[in-house]
């Protein structure tokens, strides 16, 4: 067995990916029982919810990687919330819809002291962040009940400050990657090296384990991108389409595109994130100073991301995807795991 891979308590060195709004319980699950270590993002979830995946994970043998944000929660700002309504106005002028009022409902949240209250009662083995740590007093608490800390570098200073802060295990963001960029000391995208690169350089200059995170979509990648010094990887574009996702139908659809491209994108949240490529991405240019600050851009979205949706278009919709989205397939997650490595 891997020696990462027994220290997370999983049989093989493949971690499926937490991913906000494309999964729930039952991915990290199906995902687990295969052999790799199954993730649950929580940033989305409320109280209950998070309880009640609490509550389905404590009757599984297997340990089940919780992924919970840390960024720091800005104040909506007036000004920038009327400029993003002003730019997306005429889209909803385009579909007779009417803008909705402003909103602080649903966005992504940080982990907090409530959580990690909820958390203790439950001792969940392994615990990831995005963007840093959270405060020494909350990670403290973790580590103290033995939870297994990872968290996500995208270059190699952001390693170097996670190990010095606490982290045990680095996951290596490379710009390959899908979903939202980890980093937390910059905010330069240039700054970030492809995922093969940024190993190298954390697997020399730290003592913690490095998981590899972005272009790996089969059994070649996985061995080339271990050779290069990572101890596991994380796998998240690959599970997109898999039956246990919860992924939209227009998502599944635009993955099925051989001609869609991906791109790193500020539009759909606030912060950047690499989606695969669609109309507001084209009319307002993937990268743009219009939305407000993360996380409320996606407030002013939802109702034309729905509206949307429902006439089966994918106009509005974050589509994250890794640049090796052509590996999402509409098979079981067990099959997609079985297919990153030999020992299956």
């Amino acid at each position: 067995m891997n020696d990462l891979a027994s220290t997370l308590g999983v049989r093989l060195p493949i971690i499926q990916a937490p991913m906000a709004g494309v999964q729930d319980e039952a991915l990290a699950i199906a995902a687990a029982e295969s052999g790799a270590l199954g993730s649950m993002p929580c940033a989305l979830l409320g109280r209950e919810q998070l309880e009640r995946a609490l509550e389905r994970f404590a009757q599984i043998d297997t340990p089940i990687n919780l992924n919970f944000f840390c960024h720091a929660m800005r104040e909506t700002d007036a000004s920038q919330e009327q400029r993003w309504r002003d730019a997306l106005a005429p889209y909803y002028r385009e579909f007779g819809l009417s803008l909705p009022a402003p909103s602080t409902a649903g966005p992504r949240r940080p982990i907090d002291r409530a959580t990690v209250d909820l958390l203790e009662r439950y001792r969940p083995r392994v615990v990831s962040f995005h963007f840093g740590l959270p405060e020494a007093s909350l990670l403290a608490r973790i580590k103290a009940w033995g939870a297994t800390v990872l968290s996500s570098a995208t270059t190699l200073d952001e390693g170097r400050w996670l190990e010095l802060h606490g982290a045990d295990i680095v996951i290596a963001q490379g710009i390959e990657a899908g979903g939202h960029r980890g980093h937390f000391l910059s905010d330069d995208l240039a700054l970030q090296p492809p995922t093969r690169e940024l190993v190298a350089q954390l697997s020399k200059a730290l003592r913690v384990p490095i998981v590899a995170a972005g272009g790996i979509a089969e059994r070649a990648d996985v061995d080339a991108i271990r050779e290069a010094g990572a101890s596991a990887v994380q796998v998240g574009t690959a599970y997109l389409a898999c039956r246990e996702a919860t992924t939209t139908p227009v998502h599944r659809s635009a993955l099925a595109d051989a001609s869609r491209e991906t791109a790193i994108t500020n539009l759909f949240s606030g912060r950047p994130a690499r989606g695969l490529v669609n109309r507001l991405m084209r009319d307002l240019g993937p990268l743009s100073d219009l939305p407000p600050s993360f996380p409320w851009a996606s407030q002013a979205l939802a109702p034309l991301r729905a509206h949307a949706e429902a006439l089966g278009r994918d106009d509005f919709t974050p589509m994250w995807a890794g640049t090796q989205r052509n590996s999402a397939r509409d098979v079981s997650a067990a099959e997609i795991t079985r297919s990153l490595v030999s020992d299956s």
